[in-house]
């Protein structure tokens, strides 16, 4: 074997080596997590939903919903937590039934805010790594709401530090980006957003009406981390 065959072959060495390094990391990695197990509320539709009007709308899925990975020892960080809003004076309901753990959907378990662009925050009262959030918006009936977004801080105010974690505003009316997520269906399921262990004390959820209404609604926001 000559010198060049032999520098040839000890690169191919190290970058398997790398590669399999690698990947016993991502292994490894795996093996401490778990199945984000949810408790979730009676299906309060059946059947097939009614045509929906939405140019950015994700495919229907057939099946159970795949497992979403946490690690061990992450909990809803956000239950009983105080929530903000835009509207403080919402239409119907108080805006502590968001953190409140009732996800049923039902008349006098969500909250019902104005018009146009709204938010809801919620102070975890210290920063933690978040791995996911779950948002249940009004799910009576099979309907898309506009413009989720869904932001993560440390500020407040959303003014420094903020990471965007999900948004499906694909024309940016909502003034916050253009998203690159897909409108979906509203369901007892809630929507899983991956929050991949971001640090955050803030998490502030944005909406612009719906496929049935102009207004905004929350029924619950939970939010899965570990405090640092």
């Amino acid at each position: 074997m000559n010198m060049i065959t032999s520098h040839s072959a000890l690169t191919r060495f190290f970058l398997l080596a790398a590669s399999v390094g690698i990947s016993l990391s991502v292994v490894a990695a795996d093996a401490d997590k778990v199945p984000l197990k949810l408790e979730l509320p009676k299906a309060l539709f059946v059947g097939t939903p009614k045509a929906l009007v939405t140019p950015n709308l994700e495919e229907v899925r057939k099946g159970p919903r795949p497992d979403f990975l946490v690690p061990k020892g992450a909990t809803n960080v956000a239950a009983g937590k105080p929530v903000t809003s835009s509207d403080a004076d919402p239409n119907l309901g108080k805006l502590a039934q968001i953190t409140d753990g009732d996800k049923q959907g039902l008349d006098g378990s969500y909250v019902e805010l104005n018009s146009g662009l709204q938010w809801v925050q919620i102070d975890l009262g210290a920063v933690h790594d978040l791995y996911a959030v779950v948002v249940w918006h009004y799910h009576g009936e099979a309907r898309v709401y506009r413009d989720v977004v869904v932001q993560l801080a440390t500020d407040a105010d959303f003014i420094s530090g903020v990471k965007t974690i999900f948004n499906n505003d694909h024309d940016n009316s909502a003034g916050l980006g253009i998203g690159t997520e897909k409108e979906y269906v509203e369901t007892n399921e809630g929507k899983i957003i991956d929050a991949k262990g971001t640090p955050a004390r803030y998490i502030r959820l944005y909406t612009q009406g719906s496929t049935s209404s102009e207004l905004n609604h929350y029924t619950e926001v939970e939010a899965y981390g570990i405090k640092k």
